[in-house]
């Protein structure tokens, strides 16, 4: 099957077209990335670092770059709709799933 699913969110990862309530979502590639990550290890927390060496390999960016994007994501896929699906885990790295308990 080539589509992660999260609740109402759907990555097609043939096409690489992101939904969420049949509303088709704009993403950059790193944004992508970032969520096609969270979305396989769902409901599971990702690590910053993780997320990082996903991104950037072995090279990632000296400032707070990872902060920016996830940002940006939130603003996509989570600020239009009336529930969050991505969580901050204080200090462990970030989850996505339809709860933010465990």
């Amino acid at each position: 099957k080539n589509n992660l699913k999260v609740d109402d969110l759907t990555l097609c990862t043939e096409t690489e077209i992101v939904t969420r309530q049949g509303v088709e979502l704009t993403l950059t590639p790193i944004g992508k990335k970032i969520l096609a990550l969270l979305m396989l290890e769902s409901p599971n927390v990702v690590s910053r670092k993780r997320l990082e060496k996903a991104i950037w390999g072995d090279m990632p960016p000296d400032s707070d770059a990872l902060r920016s994007h996830l940002y940006n994501l939130r603003k996509v896929v989570d600020r239009p709709f009336n529930s969050a699906l991505i969580h901050t885990v204080q200090s462990s790295g970030f989850r996505l799933s339809k709860e933010n308990g465990f």
